[in-house]
């Protein structure tokens, strides 16, 4: 897998002629009409949500985006909201016991690598995010995935590069299986905050960055 210097993912524009590239949520289905790898690996998990991000470019520039959205994972870079949000929920989860190993059921701490076929558990896995609660699984030539678990919910991020009209784009789906009541009441209740604010402001971020 090559990396260009001075190259990369074209951000906030696209092959469309005077439109741009989709940005925002997108239909589900925009996930499982591709032949992810992760169909098979995390088929239990149900899929909350599709975006479509604001990076487009060639059919090699997906590991320039997956540099690009990695070294993104900073705490200082995330935008003021989403470093707020974060840190709320680290605060609760901390006095909550909700991300402690001894705080639940231990279905939650079996990481979705003992899934993997031998060619994904001993490819590269991609980029680590020590400022985000994300480890990665697995990486491709077009697909990405990273897990998080904890008391409430077992999570995958999912990162794809995917042909939209003459070129292609980036998209990221989330993945999610929740922790039994507790954890499909903390799903529905961040819900909105995913929306409305976490993931507009991190699209927003990513389209102005360059």
């Amino acid at each position: 897998m090559s990396t260009r210097v001075g190259r990369g993912p074209r951000v906030g524009r696209g092959p469309r002629a005077g439109r741009g590239p989709r940005v925002g949520r997108i239909p589900r289905e925009e996930h499982f009409d591709r032949d992810w790898r992760v169909h098979a690996i995390a088929p239990d998990f149900h899929v909350e949500d599709v975006w479509a991000l604001p990076f487009t470019g060639t059919a090699d520039d997906f590991d320039t985006l997956m540099s690009y959205v990695g070294g993104s994972h900073h705490g200082k870079d995330h935008p003021l909201m989403v470093r707020f949000l974060w840190t709320v929920r680290h605060r609760l989860g901390r006095a909550l016991g909700w991300d402690t190993e001894d705080s639940g059921s231990a279905d939650w701490t079996e990481s979705l690598r003992e899934r993997l076929p031998g060619d994904l558990r001993d490819g590269p896995r991609g980029p680590v995010f020590p400022h985000a609660p994300f480890s990665p699984l697995y990486l491709l030539d077009n697909e990405f995935a990273a897990e998080i678990a904890n008391r409430t919910m077992h999570g995958v991020m999912h990162l794809s590069w995917v042909r939209d009209g003459e070129g292609y784009r980036g998209q990221m789906a989330v993945l999610v299986k929740p922790n039994g009541w507790l954890g499909t009441a903390y799903m529905s209740a961040i819900k909105p905050f995913r929306h409305l604010l976490v993931y507009p402001a991190m699209l927003r971020q990513w389209k102005h960055r360059q």
